[in-house]
């Protein structure tokens, strides 16, 4: 090995990035996982795959000035981390939110440099965004700060160098207001972003693909169990858009979706999410953009206020909202009350000490690099067509949505399965790894 053990070599990923903890935390997921397939492969480590697969090939930051309704000026710091572009141009969302730090972004463009590989698509890993909070902003400031975002930015990204996509905070408008600052920049209309509205080279199923995607994979991971989300009752939490396509997705296919959640608390519905309620959730977040406490003022149900919905009796729990938010405790619980899969639509939302509460149960358990590629797998097929000038119908894309998160879980049961068990944080790791180490080694010293 280029280094004597992985202890010393995670001693020197963490001495190299100081404080960066959600960084360290998924290097060390990754290093855990294919530590053995490196260690009995020297071409890995005559190349030195792992110590140059943890360092950016490049990351920008900037400042992000712009003027508020009130005639302020105001600041916010803007980054691109471009990760990764041994098997194609850099991907990866832009997150707006005040959490974001260089940390959140490495952490989320490493992660993404395998999950791009999964999806067998040509992807490079990249990830950015700004500390900016859209959140009580007006239109018009959104729009300026937008603007001013791309007015940096744009000067690394385009269609075959980096092509960056929503996240958190990042939905329809956010897309818009960046296009077409981009746009008036460079003159020229292009593919550069993704998640853009279909009017103007977006791709249909886009927005439903990550939850839509988090439920094909679940669905796939519990027919190894021969069974299906046939009434199951399934709790999930987030209410953006990644939560609302996934409860879409389980209500289509007879599940029972009874949790919902935002930063200020849990909705619990005893009786169900319907269509009904769930046409009332989206317009409440996506247009009204309000708090999920409104559904139980409308519908009933409880709301347990800063609380997480993973006490509540499950057979599937999908956590979509966001990093470290499903911890040991409530691994436990959930096991404790029976849950058979857990299938993560958000980005490393468990902790490390809660995967091993699900592993050491034999819980069926993916990670989100497999279970929620299906967003930036649509992503991808957003850039094929623009790149063909053509536009496939919904069918077609989901159709190709569909058989992408098979081919995920065939590739995370190749290399996961372990007797009778199939780990799939090693699976999707390792097969994620596997055509990115190759490429590299294929390209050289670069």
């Amino acid at each position: 090995m280029a280094t004597a053990s992985r202890e010393k070599f995670l001693e020197s990923v963490i001495a190299n990035n100081p404080n960066e903890t959600l960084f360290a935390q998924a290097v060390t997921e990754f290093v855990d996982a294919v530590w053995e397939i490196v260690a009995a492969n020297p071409k890995y480590s005559r190349a030195k795959i792992l110590e140059r697969i943890v360092e950016p090939e490049r990351v920008l930051m900037f400042r992000v000035p712009w003027i508020d309704d009130a005639g302020e000026i105001q600041i916010n710091k803007g980054y691109r981390v471009e990760f990764n572009s041994a098997i194609g141009p850099y991907k990866g969302g832009l997150r707006f939110h005040p959490s974001v730090k260089l940390d959140t972004l490495k952490f989320l463009g490493f992660e993404q440099i395998f999950k791009n590989s999964l999806t067998t698509l040509p992807m490079g890993g990249g990830k950015g965004g700004s500390n900016f909070d859209p959140k009580g902003k007006s239109d018009n400031e959104v729009m300026r700060f937008c603007q001013s975002f791309m007015t940096e930015l744009s000067r690394h990204i385009g269609p075959n160098t980096d092509v960056p996509a929503g996240d958190i905070g990042v939905g329809g408008r956010e897309i818009g207001y960046m296009f077409g600052q981009y746009k008036r920049l460079r003159n020229e209309f292009t593919g550069v972003l993704t998640g853009k509205a279909p009017a103007w080279g977006g791709s249909l199923i886009r927005p439903e693909a990550t939850g839509y995607g988090t439920v094909y994979f679940a669905k796939e991971m519990l027919a190894t169990k021969g069974t299906t989300f046939e009434g199951k009752i399934v709790t999930i939490s987030g209410s953006g858009n990644v939560a609302q396509y996934a409860a879409e997705k389980v209500l289509h296919f007879g599940g029972k979706v009874v949790t919902l959640s935002d930063s200020n608390g849990t909705i619990y519905d005893p009786e169900g999410l319907t269509e009904e309620k769930l046409a009332f959730v989206m317009d409440l977040k996506n247009n009204l953009r309000g708090r999920i406490k409104a559904y139980t003022e409308k519908f009933g149900g409880e709301y347990w206020e800063r609380e997480r919905p993973w006490k509540v009796k499950c057979d599937i729990a999908l956590p979509c909202a966001t990093q470290n938010e499903l911890e040991e405790d409530d691994a436990k619980q959930l096991v404790a009350n029976g849950v058979q899969c857990v299938a993560e639509g958000a980005n490393m939302p468990t902790s490390p000490k809660g995967i091993a509460v699900f592993q050491n149960a034999k819980i069926l358990f993916s990670p989100g690099k497999a279970s929620n590629a299906g967003g930036v797998a649509t992503s991808g097929l957003e850039m094929v067509q623009n790149s063909l000038r053509l536009a496939w119908t919904r069918e077609e894309v989901d159709a190709k949505l569909i058989k992408i998160m098979k081919d995920i879980h065939g590739a995370c049961i190749k290399y996961g399965t372990e007797g009778d068990y199939v780990n799939y944080v090693k699976g999707a790791n390792i097969a994620g790894f596997l055509k990115v180490a190759d490429s590299m080694i294929a390209q050289g010293c670069v």
